[in-house]
């Protein structure tokens, strides 16, 4: 009994040190930051005046890496990091119902310190089906998984969507889906799909973006 004891001790003890090495190597965290438009830099101003309402904002995100916003006929869109001018000028991933996006973003970091992929909730702006008016009870929310830029290639886009009000913890899921997902992702060829479950409120993305 003794022996068995010391062993079943053994083993637990290396499985606490095995779990212990592997929580840092991993390296996975999550900080965040804010993201406030009055306080961004318009990098395309002679558009504004166009109709439909466009706007093209670099932001300051995590470290002092940017954030892109861009509007459109009322519907947004989001890119972090290093992205490449060809992506801040022609992409557009957002909804095809008016929409905006939320004010606080989550990144996921590596173990080497950097950001892999941003997480960013939705607004989606639907009406109520039986007035055809606006009506915020209706309104659905999605977090948008996106791939963070890296300086070497410049390809940062949507990489995954989890419906807010559809999945009981859809927080944890859009990380999973950041840190599975997001990483590998090959923006221009993959396309974005939603995560868990979707409901009715949720939005039908809007795809436009550029050939690699």
């Amino acid at each position: 009994m003794r022996m068995g004891s010391t062993g079943k001790m053994y083993r637990l003890i290396c499985a606490f040190l095995i779990g212990l090495l592997a929580g840092p190597a991993l390296g996975q965290e999550s900080v965040y930051t804010d993201l406030d438009l009055d306080a961004c830099t318009s990098i395309n101003p002679s558009s504004e005046d166009e109709p439909g309402g466009f706007a093209s904002l670099r932001c300051k995100g995590l470290g002092g890496l940017p954030v892109y916003f861009k509007e459109f006929d009322l519907r947004q869109s989001a890119y972090f990091g290093s992205v490449s001018p060809r992506i801040i000028d022609e992409a557009g991933e957002t909804f095809s119902t008016f929409n905006h996006i939320g004010n606080k973003v989550e990144w996921r970091l590596g173990a080497d310190g950097r950001p892999y992929a941003a997480i960013l909730r939705w607004f989606i702006e639907n009406s109520d089906p039986g007035t055809g008016m606006p009506d915020k009870a209706f309104w659905g929310q999605v977090l948008v998984v996106s791939k963070v830029a890296a300086d070497q290639d410049g390809m940062g886009c949507v990489a995954g969507y989890v419906d807010a009000l559809a999945n009981p913890e859809p927080n944890l899921l859009a990380r999973q889906v950041a840190d599975d997902v997001a990483r590998g992702f090959s923006c221009g060829v993959d396309r974005a799909t939603y995560h868990g479950e979707r409901g009715e409120k949720a939005g039908e993305p809007s795809y436009s973006f550029p050939t690699p």
